[in-house]
């Protein structure tokens, strides 16, 4: 699959990666977890670039789940480390492509080191407009939605919302990404077929799209493939397929 061949009158408007496969690629080759992390920065990088060349407005990346907490200390050590110096190395590759950075989550249980160097590259990109790209850190989607809850509930209480004018709306208004459009294609690398707490509300429409690549091997040619796919499908939203021709 090559560029030419996608519909540029059809792209998604907001593309989600669940970046699986880091581990068991480091595996694969007797190495350990850490350099499959590493690795999985090049793809990052790769399908960033691709996503800004081909228009695409939206991209948010699974980075950090709140289950991963519960993974190994040296491990998520390291994941913590490798965030940080990739924000300060792609933060030029972010300018050169006009991208602005967004983060999603319970942004405040990260190391204060990881927030500060977060802040400052969105501070930095806040003005760029080509694309948003996305990073969901310590997110998960049930917490997420527990949260916007829990929030309404409060002016509910508080007589700022009634319960007659709860609608989809209001709750987009409560979610993280309340800036971003529901997410039109979401992919998942390393042949798992399962959401695992990602944009549960986001996604409802979604199409998936899963391929037994490991992430630190996905390139722009997999991303390609992926988007031909989802051209291909016919999305009714509910509707008949008379109903949309």
């Amino acid at each position: 699959m090559d560029i030419k061949d996608l519909n540029t009158k059809k792209l998604p408007k907001h593309i989600a990666i669940i970046m699986d496969g880091n581990g068991r690629w480091a595996k694969q080759k007797g190495l350990i977890r850490a350099i499959g992390h590493q690795n999985g920065t090049k793809s990052v990088r790769e399908t960033v670039e691709a996503c800004a060349e081909l228009g695409i407005e939206n991209l948010t990346l699974y980075a950090f789940s709140t289950e991963n907490w519960n993974r190994p200390k040296l491990e998520v050590d390291t994941l913590m480390k490798l965030l940080v110096s990739s924000l300060k190395k792609e933060i030029k590759t972010l300018q050169e492509n006009n991208i602005k950075l967004s983060a999603i989550g319970n942004l405040k249980t990260l190391p204060s080191k990881v927030n500060k160097e977060l802040s400052d590259v969105i501070k930095s990109t806040e003005n760029n407009n080509r694309m948003t790209l996305t990073l969901a850190l310590s997110y998960g989607s049930r917490e997420e939605l527990l949260n916007t809850v829990k929030e309404i509930s409060i002016k509910v209480k508080n007589n700022i919302i009634s319960t007659e004018n709860i609608d989809e709306s209001i709750i987009n208004e409560h979610l993280y990404t309340q800036n971003l459009p529901d997410v039109d294609l979401l992919i998942r690398t390393s042949g798992e077929q399962r959401i695992s707490n990602f944009l549960l509300w986001q996604i409802a429409y979604a199409e998936l799209y899963f391929t037994k690549i490991l992430w630190p091997d996905f390139t722009k040619q997999h991303l390609y493939d992926a988007i031909s796919e989802y051209q291909k499908r016919e999305r009714r939203f509910g509707k008949t397929s008379e109903q949309i021709s």
